[in-house]
């Protein structure tokens, strides 16, 4: 005891040294006991986890208050401090997609001290936010939401680096337009190179035709307005996704490099092109991860009879889908579905891209463009997603696919779906 005390003592010399203001405290997994320190966790994450986390099963003591004024960093992780909810691990092992995810409950120090730092780096990525009830869906969207997919991710990064030490992971991502399957895809990316892993992120989306192979396109299909602007299958350029993913499927060697197209959606008012070659992502070195990600990718074709049912301009769609399983979803070792309740949520989504959009000072859609644009995905989501839902994506293998749902707020319902076990 004597011992514990003098390391809690030294963790709060050294935090007041450094004027470091935090307040941590937390019951354990079995809900007996709590210690309370006061730290920087962005400034002192080491020595957290070697001293006061080490004495967390053992140790109550109470902090004096500091008579520094808290940094704006300091007081807005404080918002989001467990010790005001419930325990770090049993909050995160709480979460509706935990099991799922396999993430079990721990009381191990260092696995937990892995995990609030693995959660602060997303709480400094994604900003603080103000009010009570923002704040608790920052929480839960950081902890119960992207933490347990990362972990999800990583042990399966794990198993396939023992089964296939030289090639990369290959994630697709199916989720609605403005689901945030980007926002979650750019902090996955985040974490994985922070634990050392070089990820790349890539998109569906970056693969449309250029801006003046999609005019040819409407041309050559003036009947059919769903070919009209990008967005269905037949506006891709299927050839260079192939080659991508296997180009990036190939990076083996530090030696390796690959150039990744990226497509500017904001060029000619809102209806997208091509950027120029100067703007691609140039990938160097050996690749672990990519992280893949599409609103249509893993959509099964309909049978001819059902799509000829379902009318010219969807059988036009779905003969060229037909070419996207064995040119994009062959390459997928692992499926994460993201599901949602009603697919028109992606109205309001899409308007408040484009509106993110244009504050930043880009060009874009009005509003009534917006709509006349995702009128022209929905034909793809009533026909497609409920095959996605019920029987997962084409080249689903068992146990490789995690399947959740999110409301229209984007946070996870508390009922999620049953995943796939086998195909």
């Amino acid at each position: 005891m004597q011992y514990r005390s003098a390391l809690l003592k030294t963790a709060l010399a050294t935090g007041q040294a450094l004027k470091a203001s935090f307040t941590v405290g937390r019951p354990t997994c079995a809900g007996s006991r709590e210690y309370r320190a006061t730290f920087c966790p962005t400034r002192l994450h080491a020595f957290a986890d070697r001293c006061v986390l080490s004495a967390r099963r053992s140790v109550s003591v109470s902090s004096p208050a500091s008579t520094q004024t808290p940094c704006a960093t300091c007081a807005a992780n404080e918002a989001l401090d467990m010790s005001k909810a419930h325990d770090l691990a049993a909050y995160i092992c709480s979460s509706p997609i935990a099991k799922s995810c396999g993430v079990e409950s721990t009381e191990d120090p260092d696995q937990v001290a892995h995990w609030e730092k693995l959660g602060a780096i997303l709480s400094e990525r994604l900003g603080h936010p103000v009010g009570s009830d923002k704040i608790d869906q920052q929480r839960a969207r950081i902890y119960q939401y992207y933490l347990p997919i990362y972990l999800w991710l990583r042990m399966h990064l794990q198993q396939h680096k023992q089964s296939h030490p030289d090639t990369p992971l290959v994630l697709g991502m199916s989720a609605p337009q403005g689901s945030g399957k980007t926002t979650i895809c750019e902090e996955l990316q985040h974490l994985l190179s922070y634990e050392g892993y070089q990820a790349v992120f890539a998109s569906l989306d970056d693969f449309y035709l250029t801006f003046d192979a999609q005019q040819a396109l409407a041309k050559a299909h003036p009947d059919n307005p769903l070919l009209q602007v990008r967005g269905q299958a037949g506006t891709h350029d299927i050839e260079l996704a192939r080659q991508t993913l296997e180009q990036l499927k190939a990076a083996t060697s530090e030696s390796s490099e690959v150039a990744v197209v990226r497509y500017d959606k904001s060029a000619h008012e809102g209806r997208g092109d091509r950027a120029p070659d100067s703007k691609w992502q140039q990938v160097k070195g050996k690749v672990d991860v990519v992280l893949f990600e599409g609103w249509m990718l893993g959509f099964k074709p309909l049978t001819d009879r059902a799509a000829e049912k379902a009318g010219k301009d969807i059988l036009a769609i779905n003969n060229h889908l037909k070419k996207y399983p064995a040119a994009i979803d062959n390459f997928v070792d692992l499926w994460m579905v993201v599901k949602v309740g009603d697919p028109k949520y992606v109205y309001q989504w899409r308007l408040e891209a484009e509106h993110k959009a244009k504050a930043a000072g880009k060009s874009g859609m009005t509003d009534e463009q917006v709509a006349d644009f995702v009128d022209r995905y929905m034909p793809g989501y009533v026909h497609y997603l409920p095959e996605l839902y019920s029987c997962g994506p084409t080249t689903k293998q068992p146990g490789k696919v995690l399947t959740i749902e999110i409301q229209k707020s984007r946070q996870l319902t508390k009922e999620q779906p049953d995943q796939f076990m086998e195909n």
